[in-house]
């Protein structure tokens, strides 16, 4: 693959995740009070997840420069956040608990920032 393809992928996949977390920040609260109610299994829901989307791009995205380096940043992050969810389940526990239906508009933020990413990984599809 070719970090080409995976920054499509990752277009495509920040975009769909952006525009969820802000118009259904609510339903992304309830996914992660439900969770969090699982315990030890919903936190390795989050970390399964969270390292599926990140080895796929720590794998074939090694691009340290530019705005394709914040996608492998992303990446990498998501590695470690998936590898501390599966092997020090507490940390995840904890923060899976930490999410309140009344507070869902914390999901807001993030959508926004995959939103500005997946913008920045266009307009750099776009020019090359």
């Amino acid at each position: 693959m070719t970090p080409r393809l995976i920054e499509t992928f990752a277009l495509f996949h920040l975009t769909v995740m952006g525009l969820s977390h802000v118009m259904a920040h609510q339903a992304w609260a309830r996914f992660f009070v439900d969770l969090a109610q699982k315990g030890t299994t919903g936190v390795f829901v989050v970390g399964w997840l969270s390292l599926g989307f990140g080895s796929i791009i720590a794998a074939w995205h090694p691009v340290w420069a530019g705005v394709p380096l914040l996608l492998t940043l992303l990446g990498w992050s998501q590695v470690l956040k998936g590898a501390a969810y599966l092997c020090v389940p507490a940390v995840g526990l904890r923060a899976l608990q930490s999410v309140s239906l009344e507070r869902s508009r914390v999901f807001i933020a993030p959508g926004i920032a995959f939103l500005a990413l997946a913008g920045l990984l266009g307009y750099h599809l776009m020019q090359g």
